[in-house]
Order: structure tokens, then sequence, then C-alpha cells
């Protein structure tokens, strides 16, 4: 499936239906943690048949229900460890998707996960996933000109990678990213001041870059 399709089809799910994940969809999962974790340096765990994380006044108050399967986002402590846990855990999160499943970052509204978080390590959110009970629904989101420096003759590229950018799940839908084209081609992103900016960061480089073909200034 082209790219850009799958960002489109993916929206955030909370409702999951009773039905467990199977042997071929596990295999796969198991194999891209474990692949993320061995190049990234990440400590990313995912849970599967557990509902007591999500089985707490919290996860009611987040709406979430019939969550039984999550995956923790956990890294060793450092600046840069809310954009890399973005990066690659939107990386799953779409994986997820092409496997016909469904997906739901979740920040604060859920009980305590059973990941293993060592010593100097931090988990920064989770990834609730399974079959959604809806396929859930598209957000809003802001004008172009409104995320980055160049709306007028724009390089294809540039034009796919900002499309892709739009389609990212941000925290509260904020959507507090910038991209900016410069004469040489290169590309820089920056995250604005709030909630979650710099997991959100994180978000939108993995789909502009998967989107565009281009790395990003890092």
């Amino acid at each position: 499936m082209e790219i850009l399709e799958l960002m489109k089809q993916r929206h955030s799910v909370r409702q999951y239906k009773d039905i467990a994940i199977g042997p071929e969809q596990r295999i796969a999962l198991n194999h891209l943690i474990e692949e993320i974790n061995g190049e990234a340096g990440l400590h990313i765990q995912i849970f599967y048949d557990e509902p007591q994380c999500f089985d707490s006044m919290m996860a009611h108050y987040g709406k979430s229900s019939g969550v039984k399967n999550y995956i923790a986002l956990v890294g060793k402590k450092s600046p840069k460890l809310e954009e890399a846990l973005g990066y690659y855990g939107e990386k799953i999160v779409l994986n997820v998707q092409e496997l016909g499943l469904n997906s739901c970052w979740v920040a604060m509204t859920h009980g305590k996960s059973q990941a293993d978080v060592r010593k100097g390590e931090k988990q920064i959110c989770l990834i609730a996933f399974g079959h959604g009970e809806t396929q859930g629904a598209p957000h809003k989101n802001k004008p172009l000109q409104a995320v980055c420096n160049r709306t007028e003759n724009m390089p294809e590229w540039f034009l796919n990678g900002m499309e892709a950018a739009l389609l990212a799940p941000t925290a509260m839908n904020q959507q507090k990213f910038f991209f900016e084209l410069f004469s040489d081609s290169k590309v820089n992103a920056v995250c604005g001041k709030g909630f979650y900016t710099k997991l959100d960061l994180g978000i939108v480089k993995y789909h502009f870059e998967i989107a565009s073909g281009r790395k990003l200034q890092s």
C-alpha cells in the first residue's frame, strides 16, 4: 500500500473488540520492535492480552475501553529521548495499521504498565492497539502556511512530505511543528512549546521522511 494512503487510513481508536492479536501479527510486531531497539538503542516493549493497565480510572476518563494490548515506549533518559520514541513509535503505529489493526497514542490516561523501566530509563507513553470497534475519524488540520515556510512552487517531494506531516497524530491535535525548506533543498523541522511537542516532532519527522524520501537535518 502507498504510504500516504496508509497514513490517510490510520486514525486514533480508543475502543477495542475482544479479539486476540493473531500469531503472524505478533511475529511481525515482535520482530519490528526488536529491530528498532537494536538500531536505535531503545527499550520499547510490547504486551499482549494484558487488560490491567487500561482498567483504571484514568483510562476510563480517557474514554479507552477493551484495551488489552499495548506498546510501552521506553529508553535511556536524554534530551532526544522523546523525539526518538515519537519517530520510532510512529513507525510501529503505521506497521500496526498495515497489519490490519488499529492504534492510539496514549499519554497519562492509563494505569501502571508492565514495562521493565531500568535505572536511567524513562517510559514516555504507551501505544494501545488491537481490533478497533471503529476505524476512527480524521483530525482537522492547520493550513499549510501555518506549518511551513514555503507554500508556492514547492518541489513535489516537499509537498508529499508536508501532506504526510499534516496526517501525523499530535497530542490534542495541536500540530505545533514548523518545517523550513532552504534554498539548498535541506529541510529543518522544529516544535513549539506544549505537552509532548518533542514526541510529536519525532512523529511528524517520520511521516515527512518516509513520504518525501529525504532526511531532515538533525
